[in-house]
């Protein structure tokens, strides 16, 4: 790394939210992944409890407070993550700004990394990376979930697929607010928010290595079909072909694809995420990011 970024790193905060369902143990590993065990530890971590806590998690607040520096921002009442992660937007002092999950862990020279990128590539105004999935052992890596590399592949893969590991992003935070900041928008608030800022012209970037584990859970499908998430899938794509990110073609075959996929059995929509995941790893990580 260059001596003058190493002595002089651009500060930076990081924005995580906590809510009542959420492992203590799970939330300890991640908190000492992005204070602990960083290389680069950021300026602030603001913490946003979406409504009231258990007393297990709030404990898990108030001893990581004594060593790391915790902004703590406190909702009354759950409100979901859109509006959680909006305030805690907000509530961030730096121009930069990393998220990160409340179950996921992540590697020590990443914020090093996504720092000395950004610093590197000033005209990029977000970035993430691959991460590596798991359930329950960080040693056995269940999956890795590639992302495109450059603004143009980027801008290519996102009108079918988010094109960025949320919890693995690092962005400039005054682009965020000029792209109207998180919103609700219940499974796919990260998604809504990266096409906002690609109609908005920022570009956008993924570091081609893994600098997150992200955690799976047995029921992690089972969240995200049925019919509430048709209707959302239905409502992401009327967003996009508004903002004049899709075409008709596209809106058609996204709207059959994506929006009907919910609606499938637990055991189907796996099959359909593993082929795409599949085809994914060998166009993005194989053949153009060996690492």
């Amino acid at each position: 790394m260059d001596t003058n970024l190493t002595n002089q790193p651009l500060p930076f905060s990081v924005l995580i939210s906590i809510y009542h369902k959420e492992n203590p143990d799970f939330f300890r590993q991640a908190l000492r992944s992005i204070w602990n065990d960083q290389r680069l530890k950021p300026t602030e971590i603001v913490i946003v409890r979406d409504g009231p806590l258990t007393t297990e998690l709030d404990a898990v607040i108030s001893v990581f407070s004594l060593t790391a520096p915790v902004k703590l921002v406190t909702l009354a009442e759950n409100q979901g993550l859109g509006v959680a992660l909006a305030k805690g937007m907000e509530a961030c002092s730096e121009a930069i700004v990393a998220r990160m999950d409340s179950d996921d862990i992540s590697v020590p020279e990443r914020f090093e990394k996504q720092i000395q990128f950004l610093a590197e590539n000033p005209e990029v105004a977000f970035i993430s990376s691959y991460i590596a999935e798991f359930s329950t052992d960080l040693n056995e890596v269940v999956s890795i979930k590639a992302v495109p590399g450059s603004h143009q592949e980027i801008m290519q893969f996102s009108r079918t697929r988010s094109p960025m590991n949320h919890m693995a992003v690092m962005f400039r935070k005054q682009a965020v607010i000029d792209a109207g900041n998180y919103q609700p928008f219940r499974g796919y608030e990260d998604y809504f928010l990266w096409v906002r800022m690609l109609v908005k012209g920022y570009k956008a970037a993924n570091i081609k290595e893994n600098l997150v584990y992200g955690r799976i859970g047995n029921n992690m499908l089972s969240r995200r079909k049925g019919l509430v998430f048709f209707r959302q899938e239905l409502r992401l794509q009327r967003a996009f072909y508004r903002l004049h990110f899709i075409d008709s073609r596209t809106y058609v075959i996204n709207t059959v694809l994506r929006s009907a996929s919910r609606l499938l059995p637990a055991f189907a929509l796996g099959l359909v995420y593993k082929l795409l995941r599949k085809n994914a790893y060998r166009r993005f990580r194989v053949r153009e990011y060996p690492l």
